[in-house]
């Protein structure tokens, strides 16, 4: 795990660092290696050169503990003008939601009723709804919410992240209801009495997590497996499992995030695998551009050689 990740955790929820990077004009530049801009026009071009690639897209507003009810309102309305400009630029792309954006602060059924509102636009248009995870204090609410939402809705997937203890019975959950999961190893700093502190113990617990959404029971049932990593070696494991047990690659998909790993994005794309690019835009990108140098010492490795050499 990356020994800096809980400086910058601390960081992205710091008003004085994000005041001096949003106005610090290398670091802003910086960040659109990972942010596709602040506009939705600029989103739509980066999806639609993705789209050309064969790679699909989850488009998300960013945005998060919104400070009031309106605010979460609002954030609702813009996501539901977002279904509309997928639909009608053609894109091939879901979107994805914080709930903290939707107001989840005031309540699961505050939040339930703006995430319904999105979900019944999205299925209008044949859409996808990508239910991000937060930190663990929000863990149990999103899945309630979640849970509500499958009773009545199939057009969403909930992510769930393989560094938490619980999320084997989370998933197990969620493969009975024939759902639909983004597994991803997790970007905040948890504490070692809910989480697995060490890269090769999160890695482990991902791939362990990973068979369970590849094994034949899971798919029979309707189960969608989406697997966000960029750890080649675990993408090579699903390839491998996949043609072991003659799973089709369009039985499930490959996420990464926009800017990292370009490489693998194209070459499993070029191999006929779906795969799904997470394009973030807005102006609210400062915790997103955080966590993602919080993730990788690569990351932070990029940012310091662009820094010394600009």
């Amino acid at each position: 795990m990356n020994p800096l990740r809980p400086v910058f955790i601390a960081l992205s929820q710091s008003a004085r660092a994000r005041r001096l990077v949003i106005h610090y004009g290398p670091m802003r530049r910086l960040a659109r290696r990972f942010i596709a801009g602040e506009t939705l026009d600029e989103a739509v071009a980066v999806v639609k050169d993705l789209n050309r690639s064969g790679i699909l897209a989850t488009l998300d507003h960013l945005g998060e503990n919104v400070a009031g009810e309106q605010d979460a309102r609002r954030a609702t309305e813009e996501y539901q003008q977002l279904v509309q400009r997928i639909a009608q630029e053609s894109l091939q792309s879901s979107i994805s939601v914080k709930p903290t954006h939707l107001g989840l602060a005031f309540g699961e059924d505050f939040c339930y009723d703006q995430l319904r509102a999105i979900v019944r636009t999205a299925q209008q248009f044949g859409l996808t709804v990508e239910v991000d995870m937060e930190g663990s204090a929000y863990t149990q609410a999103t899945l309630n919410i979640v849970h509500r939402l499958l009773e009545h809705h199939r057009n969403l997937r909930v992510a769930l992240q393989a560094y938490l203890y619980r999320t084997e019975e989370d998933l197990k959950q969620l493969i009975m209801r024939g759902g639909s999961v983004r597994l991803c190893k997790g970007a905040y700093d948890e504490p070692s009495t809910i989480a697995w502190r060490s890269k090769k113990q999160v890695d482990a617990s991902y791939a362990r997590l990973m068979l369970m959404m590849l094994s034949e029971q899971a798919l029979q049932n309707g189960f969608y497996p989406a697997l966000a990593t960029h750890d080649h070696q675990l993408i090579l494991q699903a390839e491998r499992e996949a043609l072991r047990r003659n799973i089709a690659k369009e039985q499930f998909e490959f996420q990464m995030l926009y800017g990292v790993r370009r490489d693998w994005q194209r070459r499993l794309a070029m191999d006929g695998y779906r795969v799904r690019v997470y394009v973030p835009y807005g102006t609210q990108w400062y915790p997103y551009f955080m966590r993602r140098l919080a993730e990788r010492p690569a990351n932070v490795l990029f940012i310091t050689r662009a820094l010394i050499g600009g």
